[in-house]
This record gives C-alpha cells, structure tokens and sequence, in this order.
C-alpha cells in the first residue's frame, strides 16, 4: 500500500541581519524558503555567466530550474511585492524550490506539526502524498484514498479528508481508526466535500461542490442522479465492488458538521450564489472566508458560531487586468489571505499565489510555473508556504505564520 519515493531537502543557511537588511533595501520585495526536490529528474545547470546576464524567472527564456542547488539571485524575482507592507511579510535570502513533481492534480495541503510532515491529495491517482520534513522524503501515505481533495488538521491533531468517491468528510483517529463525520443532511448524500476548515468550537465546516461526480477525480453518479441524469456514464467501471450506486442529490450547498455529529447548512448553493470551494477562518474567528465562483467572499460570524451573515466580495482578483481566479486559501496570523492563483493560459506569470491584506489590499504574489490550487503554512515554525501546484509541489519560506493547525 505505501510506496516510497526518494528526495533530498538542501537546506541553505540564513545570512545574518545585515545581509537581509542589505537585500530587502536593494530590492523591497521578500522571497521564498529553502526546500527539497523530489522525483525530479536531473537537469542541466544554468552557467553563471548565463543566471548574470539573464534573471531567472517564471517567464524568463529558457525557464527558470526550480531544482535544488540551481543558482537564484536573491531576491527571488519572483516573488513580487506590490504594496510596501508585503516586505514585512517576505524573506529576502531564500529562494521558491519545488519539493515534488509527478502529481496529475495535486490539492488539498494540510501539515502536521506532531509528525512533521505535509500530505496532500493527488486527486486523480487516487492517492494521498506525504512529504517528510526531515529528510525531503516524498511518500505514499495512503492509496487508495476514495479521491480525497482538501485536508487539514483539527486542534487535536486529527487528520481530516474531504473524499470525492465516498462523498463524505472523514476523520482519522489517533488509534488508526476512521470517523466518517459528515455524509448526509436531512437523509440525502452529500455531493463530494471538497475543503473543510476546522473552528476552535469544534464543529467543521466544509464546502459540497459536485466535481467529485467525474470520472477523472472520482464517481460519476448512478443514473438519475443529478450529473448524470441521462445515465450514460457508468460508475461501476474501475472502482471497487459496490461502486456506482451513489445519486447526486443536493445542490452545492455550504456546512458546519458540529461535535455533537449534526450537519447544519450554513447558506445554500442558491443563496451564496454558487457551489462553494476553498474555506478558511479568520484568526479570530469571527469571519470565514469562501470562495465560489473562483472568487472570494467574506461572512461574519455569530457569536454564538453557528451562523454566518453580512456576505461581501473579499475583493475582485484582477491583477493588471488579468483574472487571478483563486481555489484554495489560508490565512495568516496577521489575517492577511494567502490565495492559490490560475489565470489560465493567456496569464502567464500570473498563476501562483496572490496575498491580500484583511480588507483585501493586494500586497503581493509568488509567481509559479503551473497553475497553483492550494496552498498551506507548515513546517515546524508554521512559516513555510506549501503550494501544490499542478503535477508539482512547491515551498517557500515567509516571515509570518498560519493562522490555525493544518
């Protein structure tokens, strides 16, 4: 069931203060944190002369080498400060590296801090990854793993997973064992949770969009069902015994799964105005965020943590009249929101990361070669940037910290 995949983390020492201090006056912007590659085969390295005469970068010509030990000019150029207040957030000494690639579609990041260790979910492969901080090490965690998309870690320290196949949010216990924490509202099936984020009540909210009724990230429905009314799919095909009965049955509503096991539903598909996808809290808890419509939306918080009101656009994500359109998202301490950016095809050097202060300022971006879908904090401080992106994952170290576990 697991299969080991080799990597090496280099880890590049930190220069002193006056060295940052020089390079954050020269250049205003931070940039990204050492890191490990990992099934990567091995490349040419660029000639110095070559990385003098022409600064690496997503859109530079030939493309920049993302691999361990290729020379980078700090500081990174491509991470890209917009507002001066992103300075304070960035590294200048560290540079973007990619951990990963072989991936088909890679989301779902969450770290935990006990194991020191991230998984994420390559949803087509059917796989959860995991890779090991101390040593670079990229694993199989766990396949099959019923196409799970979104991950996190609760403040127990317990993993969670929003499956697409089995159309459930589950939990895994200390003990090895697994919870199913949400699989229905009022009798019928939820589509295929897609992210959840964790309150400090307890409760988990989680979002119901229907991309898990695919054949590519996981079961189409039966017939009649919602995706497949015509029934000409036929969900029986390459899945296990007993597949392929499941019926879409809802719309893509949002919901809070409480400790008590009751789901409630926070706000309707046709209220929000969309199927939900990526869901994060505020650090105080007093709003959530939640993008639909690769857009993201404010929601004020009840006191009593149960209901959500007052929805506002968080902001519009054009970045130089180009669509940033957003999936996964995170806060920070600061409440400044880390935002996965695809701008598709005609956006080249704008897919990657967008982050945006609480009233949503933009203040920077990282810029990747690949379409970014989630990102993460993790490592043992909490200030490493995890962002699985396409086939790959990438990292970064930042002067902040996540807001919440996982």
């Amino acid at each position: 069931m697991k299969q080991e995949k080799s990597a090496r983390e280099g880890r590049n020492p930190v220069s002193r203060r006056a060295a940052i201090a020089t390079i954050g006056t020269a250049a205003g912007v931070v940039a990204i944190a050492p890191s490990a590659l990992a099934q990567v085969p091995p490349v040419s390295m660029p000639t110095a002369n070559a990385v003098l005469s022409a600064t690496p970068s997503v859109i530079s010509n030939p493309r920049r080498d993302y691999n361990p030990g290729s020379p980078v000019s700090y500081p990174d150029p491509d991470i890209i400060t917009i507002d001066p207040a992103f300075a304070a957030l960035r590294v200048n000494n560290t540079a973007i590296q990619r951990l990963f690639t072989g991936g088909m579609w890679d989301e779902g990041p969450a770290w935990c801090a006990q194991g020191r260790y991230l998984v994420w979910s390559d949803i087509p492969n059917d796989r959860q990854l995991r890779y090991i901080e101390d040593d670079g090490r990229v694993t199989v965690f766990r396949q099959p793993s019923n196409n799970s998309n979104g991950n996190t870690f609760d403040h127990q320290g317990r993993q969670l997973s929003c499956e697409h196949r089995g159309r459930r949010l589950v939990r895994y216990e200390h003990d090895g064992s697994v919870s199913v924490v949400a699989e229905f509202f009022e009798g019928k099936h939820l589509n295929s949770p897609n992210d959840v984020a964790c309150h400090r009540d307890g409760s988990y909210w989680f979002t119901d969009p229907p991309p898990g009724a695919s054949l590519y990230e996981g079961m189409p429905d039966a017939p009649g069902g919602l995706r497949n009314p015509m029934g000409l799919l036929n969900g029986k095909v390459g899945q296990p015994v007993g597949s392929g009965v499941l019926k879409g049955e809802l719309p893509s509503n949002i919901y809070r799964a409480d400790p008590s096991g009751r789901v409630d539903m926070l706000i309707s598909e046709e209220a929000f105005g969309g199927g939900g996808n990526g869901i994060t809290f505020s650090p105080d808890y007093r709003k959530v965020y939640i993008v639909s419509r690769q857009q993201v939306w404010s929601f004020d918080i009840s006191a009593d943590g149960r209901k959500i009101t007052n929805q506002k656009q968080f902001a519009d994500f054009a970045v130089d009249g180009v669509r940033c359109n957003t999936d996964g998202i995170r806060c920070d301490i600061y409440g400044n929101l880390w935002c996965s950016s695809n701008a598709g095809a005609a956006g080249i050097g704008y897919s990657g990361v967008t982050i945006w202060n609480p009233e949503g300022k933009l203040l920077g971006r990282i810029r990747l070669p690949e379409t970014c879908a989630n990102v993460c904090f993790g490592g043992p401080k909490r200030n490493r940037l995890f962002m699985t992106a396409g086939q790959s994952l990438y990292a970064v170290y930042v002067n902040t910290q996540g807001a919440a576990p996982g």
